[in-house]
């Protein structure tokens, strides 16, 4: 059975520490830098067997890589523009798909999803199933619905999809009523109220009226064989975390086929699927965090409590909006 705390290390499996002594299943991590006219800065973390890759592929497809092997550092796409960087990362990603160097690829869902700059400027954008290649900043949305019933455990039921048999990542796993990743240019809320609809066939004016942003969960995710299709690649991940109070006659529907059935359980019902690892793992972290914030996880019955919280809100220095600062510019 596990603890909150084993819930949330499943989650943020990075270790902490100096980054040059830091390895991954055996695998050194090679630090992204990226360029401008302050000097370079970090964007992602690439593994060395991704390194060895990287520097075979034809000079045509990849261009000018400069790779740092004493410092662990990897420079790439130097081009001019945002469109050409993201061009030059498509023709990549495409090259290791078609000659099947990495099973990660097999997820390939032609959805393009956003790198940042220090400066809130878009770096450029990569096909989401090949992000951890780079281990560049992934964002999405979670949104845990509830209902309010007084005879429950803590007077509410939650409502908990099951994902589909023949999704590519974590298949049949219990999750959060509705999540999804940010493509390039969409808001963190309208992606929320896409997926509503998509996932759960929630109106649209419901989800506009009663959805309440709550703040983010952030850490650093480790793939493994089962659940992702390959092993070691960084996650560095921010969630946009919202909480949505639904009528007692709005009940969310199948409808995209990412989820076989929708389930409304009490807590108690909750907690057990938590300790019994049914959750997928960053949706497990999320439900931790509504618990947390709604006094059902609570300091004096949880001896972890401050860790628990502390690890769910890592501090990822990646330039994004996930950065206090970066939304302040």
């Amino acid at each position: 059975m596990k603890t909150n705390l084993d819930l949330v290390n499943d989650t943020d499996g990075f270790p902490y520490g100096d980054i040059a002594n830091v390895q991954v299943l055996g695998q050194n991590i090679y630090t992204l830098l990226w360029e401008d006219e302050q000097g370079a800065y970090p964007v992602g973390y690439v593994l060395d067997r991704v390194i060895q890759e990287f520097v075979k592929v034809p000079a045509a497809v990849i261009g000018d890589i400069d790779v740092d092997h004493e410092q662990r550092t990897l420079k790439m796409l130097r081009l001019p523009t945002e469109a050409e960087r993201t061009e030059r990362l498509g023709k990549v990603a495409g090259y290791f798909r078609e000659n099947n160097v990495f099973k990660l690829l097999k997820g390939w869902r032609d959805e393009l999803w956003p790198v940042f700059g220090r400066n809130g400027e878009l770096l450029f954008s990569m096909e989401r199933a090949a992000m951890g290649l780079i281990g560049t900043m992934r964002y999405g949305v979670h949104m845990t619905a509830y209902v309010q019933d007084p005879a429950a455990p803590h007077g509410i039921k939650v409502w908990v999809p099951v994902r589909a048999a023949d999704k590519s990542t974590f298949p049949g796993m219990l999750d959060n009523t509705v999540a999804g990743g940010l493509m390039t240019g969409e808001d963190e809320f309208e992606c929320m109220v896409r997926e509503a609809d998509e996932e759960a066939s929630l109106p649209e004016d419901v989800v506009r009226a009663r959805a309440k942003r709550v703040g983010t969960v952030t850490y650093l995710f480790i793939t493994d064989d089962k659940n992702c299709g390959e092993a070691g690649f960084v996650y560095p991940e921010c969630e946009w975390v919202y909480d949505l109070l639904l009528p007692a006659d709005v009940i969310p529907q199948p409808k995209d086929g990412e989820v076989a059935e929708f389930r409304l359980d009490d807590v108690d019902q909750v907690k057990r699927d938590l300790k019994a690892g049914n959750f997928k793992t960053n949706c497990a972290v999320v439900m931790l965090d509504f618990f947390i914030r709604h006094g059902i996880i609570k300091a004096e019955e949880e001896p972890d409590f401050e860790l628990v919280k502390q690890r769910m809100h890592r501090d990822i220095l990646f330039p994004g909006p996930h950065r206090e600062e970066w939304r302040a510019a």
